[in-house]
């Protein structure tokens, strides 16, 4: 008895210290004013760079045209904490367009419908747990102009 209990014990401690296993992160977004250009995903755990995850190496990045319906994929996503944006890249030139320069002539979202106030988001605002298996959420695009 004694054996199977510490063989049990055994099992249990290594599962407790298995890495944790990547998910699927599935992005359903709203309110796209048009199907130019292309939308530009990023999911980043640093609270330092956010919006701009194109300045961390270890962001999942994703591309894709824009649509009426769109659907975003990232797959194998590790367990974490972690913030979206979303870009309406509408002349599909890589940036975030401004007018005077400062008010964002193209959509965005953000995870957590995180408020846009003269300025992005803060990490605080968009964060969320993203755990080992399929997580869904919703991003409603917003446009300034």
């Amino acid at each position: 008895m004694k054996a199977g209990a510490l063989a049990l014990a055994a099992a249990g401690t290594a599962l407790a210290a298995a890495p944790a296993q990547a998910g699927d992160v599935v992005i359903t977004v709203t309110d796209i004013r048009s199907t130019k250009g292309v939308v530009r995903a990023c999911i980043t755990t640093r609270a330092d760079i956010f919006p701009k995850c194109i300045k961390d190496p270890n962001a999942y990045r994703v591309v894709v045209p824009a649509a009426q319906k769109l659907e975003i994929r990232f797959t194998g996503v590790k367990p974490g904490n972690y913030a979206i944006a979303l870009l309406h890249d509408e002349n599909d030139n890589g940036k975030a367009d401004r007018a005077m320069g400062m008010m964002p002539k193209e959509g965005y979202g953000f995870s957590r419908d995180a408020p846009v106030n003269m300025a992005p988001p803060k990490f605080k605002d968009a964060v969320m747990a993203i755990g080992d298996s399929m997580n869904r959420l919703t991003i409603k695009m917003r446009y300034f102009l």
